[in-house]
This record gives C-alpha cells, structure tokens and sequence, in this order.
C-alpha cells in the first residue's frame, strides 16, 4: 500500500534535503510536487486542496526559516499534516456498554464486509480478550449466512444461525436475546450489502440500528476504490450515524488514497485496516504509523508487534540453543526461517515497514518477490529429512528428484545451496552467545534493533539475495 505515493515523495524529499535553505520558491516547487504525487495517489481533491494549504502555511513561515535542517522541517511538517488528514491517533473500539456491546457492521456487496467480521471477532477474541457472538443479517445474497458460520468456525467465535425467510429486524431480535442469555461481551452483526447505495438499503439498515442501538457502527469499504471509497461513506454517514470505517483490500491498493481521504470527507475515523485474506490480516489503524510508512521511514513498531504475534518463539529459542552449542544450521532450519518470514506476510510486508525504505530507487522494493521464497520452501519440502540435515550429501540423481518433485529448475537447487552455505558461515562466526541472544530476544525487546537478527528478520536469518 502506499507504494506509488511513496515513491513520489522520497524523490520529491531527496530534492529538497540537500538544500542549505529552503526558499518559497522551492518550497512551492516541492508542494507542486505533493500536490501532484497526491492526485495521482487518487485522494480527493478537496483533501489535497485543504492538505498543501496547511503544508505551505507552516512551511513558509518560522519552522522552516529558523530550522537547521530545513529540508527535514519540511518532511516533519508534511509528516504531521499527513497524520492530522488521516487522525492524529488510533481510534479505538468503545465496547463500554452492558454487555452485550453490540456492533453493527455495513457496506456495499463486496467490499469484505462478511470476512472483515470474521477477521474482527478473532481480533476482538484474542487481542482484547472479549467472547464474541456473530449473526449474519443478510437474507439476500446466496450463501452469506453459511459464509458467516464457516468463518466463525474457523476463528472459533459464537455463531448465531438464521435463514433466507426470516425478516432482518427478527433475526437481530433474537441475537440479541441469546447473546444476553448465554453472558456474551459483544455481538457483531453483518448486513446486507448491495451493488450501490439505495433507499431501501439504508431504511433497512437504519431500523436495524434503532432496534440494536449499537455502540459502534463500521462501514466497511474497499480501498481499491480510492476517493470513491470516502464518497460512499460520506453516503451511508449521512443516513447513519457511523462511528468509523474499516478499510479492506489495502494490501492490493498502491495508491492509498482512500486512507488519505475518508477522515477528512466523513469526519470519522479508520478504525481498522484489512491488509490480507487471513483471518489475522486485520490491524488497528494507526495514522502517525501509516504517516511514517508513506514517507519511507518504516514501520518499526508494528514490525515487532507483528513479531511478537506471529513468531513461533519456541522455534526461535530452539535454534538458539543449537546455534550456541555449535551445531550446524541445515535447511531445516532454513525452512524454518522462510516460514516464519510468510507468517509475518513475507518480506514485501516486512521491508514496507523497515525504515529507509524510501531510500531505496525508485521500483526498487517492487522487485522484491515473495514467490521466490516459497519455490525455496518448496524444494526444501521435496527433500527427505536426512537430505535436509545434510546437504552435501546430494548427487546429481538426488537433486533431479528434488527439482521435479517440487518443480523447479537445478539452477533453483544450486541457487538455495548457494545462499544456504551463505548462512552457514554466518552462523559458525556468531555460534557462541551473540546469535543466541538476539533470537532469544525475538518479539521480547522494543528497543533498537529488537528484531531479534541481523537485518531484521525472524530468527536472525538473512533474507536471501535477489
């Protein structure tokens, strides 16, 4: 997410830090440029319009003039208006209600309104440590019901059954009547969604949201449709008082400009933003976080809180043990490595929220692919465990079983064997208690460099050269 705008903006930084002074001269150049890197993002023109009038007012006047470093005054400026367009801080959800808190959930058909409610109930359930009943409210789209259960199912949340015949406003009614019975801290129900905002829709949902008088109600939007994103939930805000979006599909938009917008359209905030398919690809939306991700300073922060959730620690102190005591790391190991590495959303997500991302060329983290990683994973699977402890031992009729069981090429082979000897060396030079605290320290410090291995990533594995 973001990447396109990114880009833009480093190119448009780079210009301006080596600078001495900054003139209003140059500093409209540099706002010509934001402005428009922003259009092109797609955010709203009334959010650029209102955005590079706030920049150019602070950047003109006596921050930047009496700063030392005036190019990175203005980055700092461009950085704190980014965050101001988008929230100054996380909004979270307010469950501060008789239980149960009940949560209200609408969108238009497709938008991922079904799974972002399965993706909230396992956040809700394992972050916030609440019991969660879900009912599905849709009697239109075909199989949305059963699309509720199976997700339920698999985040092992309550599920309330419903069917086609039955009329929303009963199907709520007596959701909420077992979700009281059985002591449920909160209740989400999903609703219909349909191809485009329509009277009968939003009576629906507003007899829904008078009969529940939820606590919190969500639009959930596509972001791939950037400003159109923050038109039809100023759409569904006007009919219905919203208290915040979710976004879905960011991890498919490179543009951003629906984050960039909604806020500053509705006037409510992005609550969450849905950054994958898994259940687990939901995360709370943090705007200094995201402002910081934009202009290619990282992410560190929720870099190691992803670590901490998804890193198999044991794993981690595993190979820490072996690493101390001097033994070899084979490519079970390695595997290993790459596992933890897809858990964390494979390397393009990790390197988006590493700092001096922006500092790379242009196109440069694009090039990064994480289909390489798994051709990897998938010849270490088509090897027999004694092959994986000891590579050397493989022949040339070996490594042509391996290559077709996994369908890769010998170069592919050679390629792991290469990069594996690689780490090897590394490891032999820190096997005494060096490497084995930095795994141990994996997800546990939030300090500099907690990321428990060099470069940052799980288990003190290297990433492999592109």
């Amino acid at each position: 997410m973001f990447d396109t705008l990114s880009e833009r903006l480093s190119g448009t930084f780079r210009k301006l830090t080596g600078k001495a002074v900054l003139s209003e001269e140059n500093i409209q150049e540099a706002l010509r440029e934001v402005r428009r890197a922003l259009l092109e993002a797609d955010v709203a023109l009334a959010v650029v319009k209102d955005f590079t009038d706030r920049v150019s007012l602070r950047a003109v006047g006596q921050e930047v003039s009496k700063s030392l470093s005036p190019g990175q005054a203005f980055i700092k400026i461009v950085q704190a208006e980014l965050e101001a367009v988008m929230g100054k801080a996380n909004a979270e959800l307010d469950l501060k209600a008789a239980p149960p808190a009940v949560i209200l959930m609408a969108g238009l058909q497709g938008a991922g309104k079904t799974t972002t409610v399965g993706k909230l109930s396992r956040y809700l359930k394992q972050t916030v440590k609440k019991s969660v009943m879900v009912v599905s409210a849709d009697v239109y789209r075909p199989a949305a019901i059963q699309q509720l259960k199976t997700l339920a199912s698999e985040v092992e949340v309550e599920f309330f059954d419903s069917n086609e015949s039955q009329r929303p406003s009963d199907i709520a009614a007596a959701a909420l009547a077992e979700a009281k019975r059985k002591f449920i801290d909160v209740l989400i129900v999903d609703t219909a969604g349909r191809l485009a905002v329509d009277a009968e829709m939003m009576a629906e949902i507003g007899d829904l949201h008078a009969q529940l008088k939820p606590i919190e109600t969500l639009f959930v939007v596509d972001a791939m449709t950037g400003q159109d994103a923050a038109t039809t939930a100023k759409a569904f805000n006007d009919a219905l008082p919203l208290t915040g979006v979710i976004l879905t599909k960011a991890d498919g938009d490179a543009r951003g400009g629906a984050a960039l917008s909604v806020r500053h359209i509705t006037g409510k905030p992005i609550k969450f933003i849905g950054m994958g398919e898994k259940s687990d690809a939901l995360e709370p939306f943090y705007p200094d976080r995201i402002a910081s991700r934009i202009l290619g300073m990282g992410d560190v922060l929720s870099l190691i809180e992803e670590a901490e959730r998804k890193v198999d620690k044991a794993q981690a102190e595993k190979l820490a043990a072996k690493i101390k005591k001097g033994k070899g790391f084979d490519l079970e190991d390695f595997r290993e490595q790459l596992k933890q590495m897809q858990n964390m959303g494979g390397v393009a997500s990790i390197m988006d929220k590493m700092p001096g991302m922006g500092a790379l060329p242009p196109g440069a983290a694009s090039m990064v692919d994480d289909s390489k990683f798994r051709r990897m994973e998938a010849i270490i699977n088509s090897m027999t465990p004694r092959e994986r402890r000891n590579p050397d031992a493989l022949n040339g009729s070996r490594k042509r079983r391996i290559t077709q069981g996994s369908g890769t090429q010998i170069q592919d082979l050679n390629q792991l064997l290469k990069q594996h000897k690689q780490m090897q060396k590394m490891m032999k030079k820190m096997k005494g208690g060096k490497m084995a605290n930095m795994l141990r320290g994996l997800g546990g410090m939030r300090g500099p460099g907690g990321m428990g291995g060099p470069g940052g990533f799980p288990g003190g594995g290297m990433p492999p050269r592109f």
